[in-house]
């Protein structure tokens, strides 16, 4: 064998070797990816859905539009009413004010505190705010009703852990990745507040599925040799530092009747970083984003016709209660 082939073939033994260890930090996925169609929602999740959707009609049709500089007083009528809701819950909602362009702003949480390991902290949060013009019913309105819904599920348990449900302003342009931007407000107050974190999970446009073969894309298309092409599931990305807490969530996850794909993404796949969940990061903490992909399957996308008739409330009633089972279990 001349020594040409021997390290021809060396070479490609490494690029095999590095390819397998890419799959196993980013690609693999513990857990049974469940496939066919799910079972009937029983009477909980029936309760789930119907709030969810009062929820979020109060949120994109009565108040519509929330956003710092065309939609202020709308802002702060979300504001009050995710307080209300939580005040409604049970729970005492704390905030974290600041000023922006000369106007208060603040963040909304809530805690659980661990009867166990109190020190230890999982935060679940979406973002309220919209770009202007659009009603946000997806983007995040399906994420801020989905986060309450939880809270209201936790209000009258103990977990072992402590868990924090967050509701960040300024997430949308021109504030994401700013000293504006609610999450990252936040996520520097943990950190110079030395507070453990197992984990941030932020929940970013998660209300819209199809069964239509191809109705999936990627930013990337080699992504879409590796992941489905038809849009009926749900995305847990995480970067590779997060790649144990992205798996756990995961495993968790698929041990309900919904189809669950994760990811813990290189840094050059920008496209990861787009939402709260990139502030936690920056900050050092463990942090993914749970998402029905937003624009890689969304017409409405930030527009105007973000409405809450797009939005499919039964899934996200299966996808809420598929949350709530995860969140005691990594919690317990």
């Amino acid at each position: 064998m001349s020594t040409i082939l021997i390290v021809l073939l060396l070479v490609l033994a490494a690029i095999a070797v590095l390819l397998v260890i890419a799959w196993r930090m980013m690609i693999y996925m513990p857990g049974h990816l469940f496939q066919g169609d799910p079972p009937p929602l029983d009477a909980h999740q029936e309760r789930v859905r119907e709030a969810l959707q009062q929820d979020l009609t109060r949120l994109a049709d009565d108040i519509g539009p929330r956003d710092l500089s065309d939609h202020y007083v709308a802002l702060i009528d979300a504001a009050a009413f995710i307080e209300k809701e939580l005040i409604e819950a049970g729970y005492e909602p704390r905030r974290q004010e600041f000023e922006v362009d000369g106007k208060k702003v603040w963040n909304i949480d809530v805690e659980c505190t661990g009867c166990q390991r109190a020190d230890k902290i999982l935060v679940v949060a979406a973002h309220y705010d919209t770009i202007p013009r659009s009603p946000g019913a997806n983007d995040n309105g399906s994420a801020v009703v989905a986060n309450l819904a939880l809270a209201r599920q936790f209000a009258n348990r103990q977990p072992a852990t402590t868990i924090r449900f967050t509701f960040f302003v300024n997430e949308e342009s021109p504030y994401y990745m700013t000293e504006d931007m609610g999450a990252l407000r936040y996520a520097k107050r943990c950190q110079a507040d030395r507070e453990d974190l197992i984990g941030m999970i932020c929940l970013e446009t998660i209300g819209y599925y199809s069964d239509e073969p191809g109705s999936q894309r990627y930013p990337m298309s080699w992504i879409g040799r590796l992941y489905p092409t038809t849009g009926n599931f749900v995305a847990v990305v995480g970067n590779v530092r997060s790649r144990r807490f992205v798996r756990r969530v995961v495993r968790h996850l698929r041990q309900s009747p919904f189809p669950i794909q994760g990811m813990a993404a290189p840094r050059w796949l920008k496209d990861s970083f787009r939402s709260d969940h990139a502030a936690f990061w920056q900050c050092g903490y463990p942090a993914l984003m749970i998402t029905d992909t937003a624009n890689f399957r969304y017409a409405h996308y930030h527009t105007p016709q973000d409405t809450v008739d797009k939005i499919h409330f039964t899934v996200l009633a299966r996808l809420v209660t598929a949350l709530e089972s995860s969140v005691a279990a990594i919690t317990s």
